[in-house]
């Protein structure tokens, strides 16, 4: 993922190399990290220490195939609240953190509330989640899914490119 920075940061252009670099390779060596941004080891480590620190890198993860782990139906749910008050929004907040499936939720300002990206191992399991959990969440008023048909980019994981 490309790396687009304040322009109040105190980030060079050896730093967005870096940034660039291990958003590609999470595992790559500080020495083949140097090499790639110009540095010598010892800068580089340097500024891979500074950069965690200070929170432009949050942390590494394996990045797992949800085909192989058998999760590979992707729905998104628009969940439209009765209330949008602050405590109605805290509740539903802390409550949706809880379930499992659901892989991301964000707050969107529109015609619903908010927008929960839900993986699942089929449209059965998809039901079920959407029925028995996400239904139940505090203050729902209604849902709508849109099921993915086909995933082409997903930049926080890996560049996919089904053609």
């Amino acid at each position: 993922m490309p790396t687009e920075i304040d322009s109040s940061s105190n980030i060079d252009q050896f730093d967005r190399r870096i940034l660039d670099c291990l958003a590609e390779d999470g595992r790559m060596s500080i020495t083949d990290l140097a090499k790639r941004v110009g540095l010598s080891n010892t800068p580089c480590q340097l500024r891979l220490k500074r950069l965690l620190a200070e929170g432009y890198i949050e942390g590494f993860k394996a990045v797992l195939s949800p085909a192989k782990m058998g999760l590979d139906h992707v729905a998104f749910a628009e969940v439209k609240l009765t209330n949008t008050h602050e405590d109605a929004l805290r509740a539903f907040n802390e409550a949706v953190k809880k379930i499992p499936e659901v892989e991301e939720c964000h707050m969107i300002a529109g015609r619903f509330d908010y927008l929960l990206k839900i993986r699942t191992r089929d449209i059965r399991r998809y039901r079920h989640v959407l029925g028995e959990r996400i239904s139940e969440l505090p203050f729902v008023a209604s849902t709508s899914t849109n099921v993915t048909m086909e995933t082409v980019v997903d930049a926080w994981n890996a560049r996919t490119r089904n053609t």
